[in-house]
């Protein structure tokens, strides 16, 4: 079985793991950038479900605030003992992050997964609406309203947004965004991807911006896994299911 809670190692940024379960070979590794405001472990509900399918899952926390973030995900991508392929995952101003890591230092990145890709300013009026705009999960909602290490309000903090230089990375990307995501409305979203060869984009309609932890998390995880199993084979062969995304 793998870990049911995230492990935390010494490292100055920490890091939440999930493992596949006994007996099972990994089939590869996620390494996930949170958004502003929070920490590794808000993934866990993620990580779980993705380690269930045998992919090791590292999940650190927000760039935009502790720099080390990035210096941890270049160890992990470095790291020989966690299996391939290796993807990065960023969520909100984690998955900007998360592409100029792969511009930068494209070795060891062989894809990449941006959700709520973020495109400007946005501003709350609060806690309530804040946490009504990242998801509409109820449990996610009591996880975020009740974790004390999750820091409210980053969103309404001007982003820093890091340029979206995939050309430089040259791997495939599935992004996926929420058609009701307030926090980064979707035309903009789909106007940033505009030019970008190599992008898959996925919609979730009704969906919201922490698109990994709103209602439809489990099409979202779902359709996470159908993008790494193509990966493994050849992101050049066709679609391993159609019709269904």
């Amino acid at each position: 079985m793998p870990s049911s809670s995230p492990s935390l190692s010494s490292s100055p940024s920490p890091v939440s793991s999930w493992d596949e379960p006994e007996g099972l070979a990994a089939r590869g590794t996620l390494i996930v950038l949170a958004g502003r405001g929070e920490h590794g472990g808000v993934y866990e509900r993620f990580g779980r479900r993705l380690a269930f399918d045998a992919y090791r899952v590292r999940a650190l926390g927000d760039a935009s605030a502790d720099p080390s973030v990035l210096d941890e995900a270049a160890k992990l991508l470095a790291d020989e003992s966690l299996p391939g392929p290796k993807v990065l995952v960023g969520s909100d101003t984690g998955a900007r992050y998360a592409a100029r890591l792969a511009a930068e230092q494209p070795a060891g990145v062989d894809a990449l997964i941006l959700a709520g890709l973020p495109t400007g300013p946005w501003t709350s009026g609060g806690w309530e609406s804040e946490v009504e705009a990242r998801t509409a999960c109820p449990t996610h909602q009591g996880r975020l309203t009740n974790d004390p290490l999750f820091r409210r309000g980053a969103l309404d903090e001007p982003p820093v947004l890091p340029e979206l230089r995939l050309d430089l990375a040259g791997v495939p990307v599935l992004a996926l965004h929420g058609t009701d995501d307030t926090v980064s409305p979707l035309d903009r979203a789909l106007s940033a991807y505009e030019g970008h060869s190599g992008v898959q984009v996925v919609t979730f309609n009704g969906g919201r911006h922490d698109v990994l932890n709103d209602a439809l998390h489990r099409t979202a995880a779902a359709t996470v896994v159908l993008f790494l199993e193509r990966l493994r084979l050849s992101p050049e062969l066709p679609a391993i299911a159609e019709g269904l995304v």
